[in-house]
């Protein structure tokens, strides 16, 4: 007989039907109730054992975290707390579980810390919490997919290996099989990367962005999707050492064609997940609520999740520039009363504290901030007619601040180069991408979205090492 999944079971029951489940044992009751969750749903299936029909040497196996298979017939639920339930037949017991060693895991059917959860990355994917925000995660990636494929973008694989530092962080991983005891050297005593395995210094990558430029500079309009890299030594909630960026890139686009694309984008992901995810997103939202309720109230949320989703699907983003911005924070009360931590002036980065005033404060909606001053942005975006500003946006989300990045391209030979120039960035180490303004050369933009920056905000968690499977920080590479 085929498995069938809990998820389908669930979804449409057909009562009668004879049935074969395969999953874990989240609980057995009284020797008779098992509550089965096989991951394709954070919901379980109560199965029904008649314990006099069945070996007790058979029963003792069945056990929290045990795997099992049960064949049997759907029936409506005897009891309350589900609609339909199975009458057990047969059992099969696929993977036992020592209960003195589910005690010592995550698997014990009881509350744990977040921590004691990160500690233990290879079984927390059996607790509700995680089933919930991985199967989210899943959801947001085909949702990015879905978007652009039906916005007819194509799909751009960017290379890992790199021998640019597309944000001039210089924070990057070396790649090199060269002996880390004896590498060859040269006359003044620097490592000789000539005899590297790719004859330069090359690192794993920190964006996608700009081979995705040369690309959309052919095909119209692409998108990246894939692993980053940091060497930052930073033990934030906010920080990996390894992550996903979406980095779209469009040939005739300018910064409001942008700032257009990146809203109807979010939007559509957070319309996604509300319509498809909405078992997970209920009991994540639930999760918080709880957690809030322990907190001091002005230390609170003032949206729950599902709200922030519904306000930034309901609401039209505000749209304003970064010098509008700063003269917003500094005649707020806010500000006069110094409330904020870091202060406010032209020409600083701002900070979350600052994004987030402007967001749930001030304007009650999702904002997109633009026209940064050059100094705190990047080498490749377009400077202004004013020589001040770049056309850079950052769009702000409530509880988070800035989830997205991004600018119309510079896309002048001579200004770029100066560019380069003024960025200590030599020219012969970009001279390809240097190299597309010369042919054809149009006004093109995009945006980075981290993608775990993404998943932190449907799900609601706090912490980004809770959204993606194993995260990698500064000591940490397990598994």
């Amino acid at each position: 007989m085929k498995r069938v999944k809990i998820a389908e079971i669930l979804s449409q029951p057909q009562i009668g039907q004879e049935i074969l489940v395969k999953g874990w044992v989240r609980a057995f009751r009284s020797n008779r109730f098992i509550q089965l969750n096989d991951g394709s749903t954070i919901n379980t299936l109560q199965a029904v054992v008649d314990f006099e029909n069945f070996d007790e040497a058979v029963l003792k196996k069945i056990t929290t975290a045990a795997a099992v298979g049960l064949k049997g017939t759907l029936i409506e639920s005897q009891g309350s707390g589900q609609a339909v339930e199975l009458q057990v037949s047969e059992i099969e017991i696929i993977g036992e579980a020592n209960p003195d060693d589910v005690q010592k895991t995550v698997m014990q059917p009881k509350k744990h810390s977040l921590e004691f959860l990160r500690e233990q990355a290879h079984l927390r994917f059996r607790t509700n919490t995680f089933g919930a925000v991985f199967r989210i995660r899943h959801a947001v990636a085909f949702a990015i997919h879905n978007y652009f494929n039906e916005k007819g973008f194509f799909y751009l694989h960017t290379p890992i290996i790199t021998g640019s530092d597309a944000e001039g962080a210089g924070e990057m991983f070396r790649v090199t099989n060269l002996d880390p005891i004896n590498p060859p050297l040269n006359e003044d005593g620097t490592v000789n990367f000539k005899e590297d395995f790719f004859g330069k210094a090359v690192n794993l990558t920190v964006s996608g962005q700009l081979e995705a430029e040369l690309a959309a500079l052919a095909l119209g309009q692409v998108y990246t999707f894939g692993p980053t890299f940091r060497a930052e030594n930073s033990n934030t909630s906010r920080h990996l050492a390894e992550f996903w960026m979406i980095e779209p890139e469009v040939a005739f686009n300018d910064l409001l064609d942008n700032m257009n694309l990146t809203e109807d984008f979010l939007k559509y992901i957070c319309q996604y997940i509300m319509t498809n995810c909405a078992d997970d997103l209920k009991f994540l939202n639930d999760r918080e609520v709880q957690e809030q309720a322990s907190k001091p109230q002005n230390e609170r949320n003032e949206l729950s999740l599902i709200e922030r989703l519904q306000f930034v699907v309901n609401n039209e983003f505000k749209r304003l520039t970064y010098t509008e911005a700063i003269d917003v924070l500094k005649n707020s009360n806010h500000y006069k009363k110094k409330k904020f931590k870091f202060d406010v002036s032209w020409g600083i980065d701002l900070q979350s504290e600052h994004e987030r005033y402007l967001v749930e404060k001030e304007f009650k909606c999702p904002v997109i901030l633009t026209n940064y001053p050059a100094e705190i942005k990047a080498f490749y975006m377009r400077q202004n007619d004013d020589g001040k500003t770049v056309a850079a946006m950052d769009v702000l989300f409530p509880g988070i601040g800035e989830i997205v990045g991004g600018s119309q391209r510079e896309e002048r030979l001579d200004i770029l180069k100066k560019k380069c120039a003024d960025f200590h960035i030599p020219e012969e180490e970009l001279w390809w991408y240097l190299d597309t303004r010369k042919f054809g050369t149009v006004p093109h933009a995009g945006f980075g979205l981290g993608f775990e920056r993404m998943v932190m905000f449907v799900t609601g968690m706090s912490n980004i090492r809770d959204v993606i499977p194993f995260p990698r920080t500064p000591q940490n590479a397990e598994f």
